[in-house]
C-alpha cells in the first residue's frame, strides 16, 4: 500500500496522505513521496493546480511520526549521545524543504484541512495558497508537551498572527477550530465537509485558462459563500491575549498567565498545558519566536532545522515522546524539572550551530 497516493484528473494533481491508522502522520517515506509529487508537477503542463487531502474522515495529518524518531534517538544514545541520529536529521531536513516548497510553489495548492491537523500537518497546510477548514477541523501546535518546539515554519506563521496570539499558541499548544483558523489567518475558506464533493466536481469541470489561482479562488469562494463559520473562542479572548504583547521574558509571560483574574475553560486549558509542558521547551520557544520575528522564510527553516536536531540530543524530546506514546504514563521527567532551573547556558545550547553555513543542507532555499 502506497502511503502517498497521487493521480491527475482534469489537470488537478491529487495527493492523498494514505495512512488512516496513524491519522496520516508523516514519516520519512511520506515526506519523500509528497516531495516527489510536487516537484514533478512544478513544470508539468498536465497539472494546473494541486489538491492535498488525508485518507479517511478523522485527519488531514496528526503530525510527524515522532515514535519513529524516538526509536532512532534511543539507539543513537547507546552509541554516541552527542550525535544527531541520521534518521532524525533526514526527517526534519526533508520535511522543512517540503514545507518551503509548498510556501513558494508556483501553482495553486488547495489543502482540505478536515479533522485533526497538528504539527507536521500544519506544515503541509499553512504554506498552501488555498486552505480549507470544516466543522471538524482541529488544529494545534502542541510541541511543548513533548519537549519539542513549534516547527515546520511556525517561527514564520506564529509571528504573522495578530497581537500576541502566536506567542500564546506556541507556549500553550491551544486547540483551534475552523473559526479560530479563519480569525488567525491559518485558513482561507470555511465550508462544511459535505461540500467536498461539490469542490471536487467543480475542479473536474473547470477549463483551466488565464490566471489559474484566480479561477481556483472563484470556485472555492462560490462554494464557501453558502456556509457561515461560527464565532471564534480565540477571537473572544483578545483582551486576555493583548496582555502578552509587551512581555520581554518568559517569567513575565508566566506571571500574566497565572495571575490573570479572567479564568474560563479556554484559559485554564492553556495554563494546564504550559504547566505540564517541558520547561526547556518553554524557554526555547520564547527565544525562538522573539529572535525569529524578522527572519526570512529561508532563515526560519534553517534555524528550525538546527533547533530540531538539538532537541534530538537534549533529553526532553525523547522523554516527552516516551511519556505520551511509548510507556503512555503521561508523566514525563523533564530535565531540568522546573522553569526556574533552566539556565541561559542551557538554552544557548539549543541554539548552538551543529554545522557551518557552508554545510547547511538548506543553504540553497530560495536560490534555485
Amino acid at each position: 500500500m502506497s502511503l502517498i497516493q497521487t493521480e491527475i484528473k482534469n489537470k488537478v494533481g491529487f495527493i492523498t496522505l494514505n495512512s488512516e491508522q496513524t491519522l496520516n502522520s508523516l514519516n520519512l517515506e511520506m515526506i519523500e513521496g509528497l516531495t516527489a509529487a510536487v516537484e514533478s508537477w512544478k513544470e508539468s503542463e498536465d497539472v494546473a493546480c494541486i489538491f492535498i487531502q488525508g485518507a479517511g474522515e478523522k485527519a488531514l495529518c496528526a503530525g510527524g511520526d515522532v515514535r519513529k524518531l524516538y526509536d532512532a534517538i534511543i539507539i543513537q544514545r547507546t552509541e554516541d549521545n552527542t550525535q544527531v541520529p541520521q534518521e532524525c536529521f533526514d526527517f526534519f531536513a526533508k520535511e522543512y524543504a517540503l514545507n518551503y516548497t509548498i510556501h513558494t510553489y508556483p501553482k495553486p495548492i488547495i489543502v482540505w484541512g478536515h479533522g485533526i491537523v497538528m504539527g507536521g500537518g500544519i506544515g503541509v497546510m499553512v504554506g498552501a495558497s488555498h486552505r480549507i477548514v470544516t466543522e471538524r477541523s482541529k488544529l494545534a501546535m502542541p510541541e511543548i508537551t513533548i519537549g519539542l518546539f513549534p516547527d515546520v515554519g511556525a517561527t514564520w506563521f506564529l509571528n504573522k498572527m495578530p497581537s500576541a496570539y502566536g506567542l500564546y499558541l506556541g507556549l500553550t499548544g491551544a486547540r483551534l477550530d475552523a473559526a479560530d483558523c479563519r480569525f488567525l489567518g491559518l485558513a482561507d475558506y470555511y465550508m462544511e465537509s459535505i461540500a467536498k464533493q461539490e469542490v471536487l466536481d467543480a475542479l473536474a469541470q473547470a477549463t483551466w485558462t488565464g490566471v489559474i489561482a484566480d479561477q481556483v479562488s472563484a470556485i472555492l469562494a462560490t462554494i464557501a459563500e453558502k456556509y457561515t463559520v461560527g464565532s471564534s473562542q480565540t477571537a473572544a479572548h483578545q483582551s486576555f491575549i493583548k496582555q502578552f504583547e509587551k512581555v520581554n521574558t518568559l517569567e513575565e509571560f508566566h506571571a500574566i498567565l497565572l495571575n490573570n483574574t479572567e479564568k474560563d475553560s479556554w484559559i485554564e486549558a492553556g495554563i494546564e498545558s504550559f504547566e505540564k509542558g517541558s520547561p526547556s521547551s518553554a524557554h526555547l520557544i520564547f527565544r525562538q519566536l522573539k529572535e525569529g520575528k524578522d527572519y526570512t522564510l529561508e532563515q526560519v527553516f534553517q534555524t528550525e532545522l538546527n533547533l530540531a536536531c538539538q532537541c534530538c540530543i537534549h533529553p526532553d524530546f525523547a522523554e516527552g515522546v516516551r511519556a505520551l506514546l511509548v510507556d503512555k504514563d503521561q508523566s514525563p521527567k523533564w530535565q531540568p524539572a522546573t522553569l526556574e532551573e533552566v539556565t541561559n547556558e542551557w538554552v544557548d545550547g539549543y541554539f548552538k550551530p551543529l554545522w557551518t553555513k557552508e554545510n547547511d543542507v538548506l543553504k540553497n532555499l530560495g536560490k534555485n
